[in-house]
This record gives structure tokens, sequence and C-alpha cells, in this order.
């Protein structure tokens, strides 16, 4: 599981990572640990530090300009926070808006997250055809955006003002 935020030595988010790669990061003073796990602590026979949530990079990494997210299933399903864009239930799987069979491509903006009665109620049609409404509209994340709302929406809260403002 990848629950710690990797930011750029400008505050910038990278990436996710797992917590033992977090941990090796800040050992290697490679990273810095901007915030921590409230009760956790990462223990050794030479070492005790806090389980970090966020760490900083102590050099600067140039990243590529990315202007968008590439599309994943999973990605679509973290989007829409694992809820039906048509009752609102768990989704389980994604949902074409405009079906392949009729031209629809895997964009961010024709793919939703749906449960698996919704999507086989709908078919192959789109939701007017099929007089289902959708509950929000498709959108498509930045890449930084994609990275921060896979790490969780309860993690937001943990996460500095400044952050947590240009994640939501």
């Amino acid at each position: 599981m990848r629950d710690t935020l990797v930011l750029n030595a400008s505050f910038e988010p990278l990436s996710t990572v797992t917590l033992n790669r977090a941990v090796v990061l800040v050992l290697q003073d490679k990273a810095v640990v901007e915030q921590a796990h409230p009760e956790l602590r990462m223990r050794g026979a030479e070492v005790d530090i806090p389980a970090p949530r966020v760490i900083r990079l102590c050099r600067y990494v140039r990243v590529p300009f990315r202007r968008q997210a590439p599309w994943s299933r999973r990605g679509v399903l973290v989007r829409d926070r694992n809820r039906c864009a048509y009752c609102g239930h768990r989704a389980t799987t994604v949902d074409h808006v405009v079906p392949r069979s009729h031209g629809g491509q895997d964009t961010w903006l024709n793919t939703v997250a749906a449960c698996a009665e919704d999507n086989h109620r709908k078919a192959d049609r789109t939701p007017e055809e099929a007089g289902m409404a959708l509950l929000r509209q498709p959108f498509e994340p930045t890449p930084a955006d994609a990275m921060l709302l896979a790490l969780g929406a309860e993690d937001f809260a943990a996460l500095p003002d400044w952050l947590a403002r240009d994640a939501a």
C-alpha cells in the first residue's frame, strides 16, 4: 500500500511510496519528514523515528512536465472515490458514458465508476437512452490531483493547510 506522499524540494507533490521506502529515503538523508503519523514510530536496533506520512526530498528532482494524468481503470475508481456515478453505492466497475461500441474512448471525461448492477442495467446505451442520470459529471484530474486522490480523502485533513487546500 502506498501511503506516504513524496514532495520535491520545492514542495511540489511527486509521487506516493510505501512506508518502508519512505523510511529508507529518510535514513539515507535523501528526504526529511514533513509530517508523521501521530502514534506510529519506526524502531530498529539503533533507530527510532516517527513513521512518515509526508516526506520532502532534500535535493530538487527535475520532472518532465506532464499535462494530464494517464487514464486507468483504477484511476477512475479513485477519482470517483469508489462511488457509483448513477446511484451512489459502492462502485466496482468502470462504465463508459458513451459506449465503446458507439465510438466512446477510454478517457477521463467518458468514464465513470459504477456498481455492477447499474453498469449492467445501462448496458450498451448512453445514460439518456437508459433513463439514468449521472449524479456528478466526470472530470479530468491534473497529475498532482490524481496523486493526492490516490492518498485518499481522509488523508487530506492530515496534510498541511497549504497542501490540503490545493488537493481539495
